[in-house]
């Protein structure tokens, strides 16, 4: 494996253009058991992580409320969970050696590798949030401790390989088993590429990523439950009208996770004048329990359980009603990602942009509910993560409908001219909106 280079994740081999048209394969061979012990490896660190955030969960909001013959979603409990949460992070922060990683508000998906130090901070400040009702999901964290673990141990057992190999095959991994399936995993690879040097086909340089998607993929298939079909009715039958309500509804999606892309660098500068993790995260928990308490409970966690509750209650919520579990939800992304809290922004976008078609259904009854929804979540994805393919992937798998596939190839067209070159919802290391 020592003549493998690669290149931002890309693989490619240093063989001549001469080489025989069998030598690929003597290259993707030997990549193949790496990026299954990878895969499995990144699946089972995500379950672990998951598991674990899942148990402390049901101790926070069941157990203990309970216990204390206290309203499991009360004002007072959810105010005082998410500020003990607060106070938690900020410790690990503080305290535990690597400081939980770098910054979360400059840091996307993928990276450089961590120093491995970094990892049991980072993982246990993930799964406090995760469990405290915190608006963040599983995915940042995660995949940077996977990077941070395969390179580290991948270099150790074959030194001679780079580094962004490992850190391609735990990306693909995770992803994998984030979404229970590897095409997630080849999209954001394939779009990872554009541009990147390397030599071979796209798909030799595919190849050893999406064997680790695949493995990852399968773990979690196997041990748990994965799914993001909400049970929306299907749309079988689109007609102009769906076309004309796709457009409509993924443009305003994509304004709307604009406006917290403006106001999160103002807001990541007010909580960093705190200057201290102990006051900047408690001072977070307390609003993001505020903002509980405004929102209701289904504005709490990262958002998947509750965007499937939403979606359940289709005709029990008003328009009104609706439009402020989406207002109060951006507000909980905004202020977790910015007062310092470890979690990333995929899942709760898709609960913002699930209740904002909901908003749109409502006023206009006419609009099929898959369509609604799964328009606004591809444009508020658009505003949020700027990664295209992933968002059209997520979007079209929450309609679980073949049908609405090319309403929202079209429809990403006018919401990705509104994100393009607009600030994103990430930082330089300067504070500085990325665009």
């Amino acid at each position: 494996m020592g003549h493998l280079l690669t290149y931002g994740g890309a693989v490619a081999t240093d063989h001549d253009a001469t080489a025989p048209a069998e030598a690929p394969v003597r290259v993707l061979l030997p990549q193949v058991l790496p990026a299954l012990v990878v895969g499995v490896g990144s699946a089972l660190l995500f379950l672990g992580v998951s598991e674990v955030a899942e148990g402390l969960q049901a101790v926070l909001w069941e157990t203990l409320p309970d216990a204390l013959d206290i309203g499991r979603y009360s004002s007072l409990w959810m105010i005082s969970v998410l500020t003990a949460i607060g106070v938690a992070v900020g410790l690990v922060v503080w305290k535990v050696p690597g400081h939980a990683g770098p910054d979360p508000a400059s840091e996307g998906l993928g990276g450089p590798p961590l120093p491995p130090v970094v990892v049991p901070g980072l993982l246990l400040a993930s799964a406090l949030a995760l469990a405290g009702g915190v608006s963040l999901g599983p995915e940042q964290p995660t995949i940077a401790s996977a990077i941070a673990l395969a390179a580290w141990l991948g270099l150790k057992a074959a030194p001679n390989v780079p580094g962004a190999f490992w850190g391609s095959l735990a990306v693909a991994g995770t992803f994998g088993a984030l979404f229970g399936t590897p095409v997630a995993a080849a999209l954001v690879i394939s779009e990872a590429l554009v541009g990147k040097p390397g030599r071979g086909s796209l798909w030799d340089r595919l190849f050893a990523p999406l064997v680790a998607a695949g493995a990852g993929a399968m773990t979690t298939q196997l041990l748990s439950d994965p799914s993001f079909a909400m049970g929306l009715p299907p749309l079988t039958d689109p007609g102009w009208e769906d076309l004309l309500a796709a457009l409509v509804v993924a443009t305003l999606g994509a304004v709307f996770g604009l406006l917290g892309c403006y106001a999160f660098p103002h807001l990541h500068r007010a909580f960093g004048r705190l200057r201290h993790p102990m006051l900047m995260l408690p001072l977070g928990g307390l609003v993001l329990g505020l903002l509980g308490a405004l929102g209701g409970h289904l504005t709490l966690f990262k958002g998947l359980h509750e965007t499937e509750e939403l979606v359940e209650s289709i005709g029990v919520y008003s328009s009104g009603e609706l439009a402020r579990l989406a207002v109060v939800k951006l507000a909980a992304l905004l202020v977790a990602a910015a007062c310092g809290f470890r979690g990333g922004r995929v899942f709760p976008a898709v609960f913002i942009g699930a209740a904002l078609g909901l908003v749109a259904q409502a006023l206009v009854p006419e609009i099929h509910p898959a369509v609604a929804v799964s328009s606004a979540v591809l444009g508020v994805l658009l505003a949020t993560t700027r990664q295209g393919w992933v968002s059209l992937f997520i979007a079209a798998v929450l309609a679980a409908s073949p049908a609405m596939l090319t309403l929202l190839c079209l429809a990403t067209l006018p919401a990705w001219l509104v994100v393009t070159g607009r600030p994103q919802l990430e930082l330089d290391h300067q504070g500085n909106a990325l665009r």
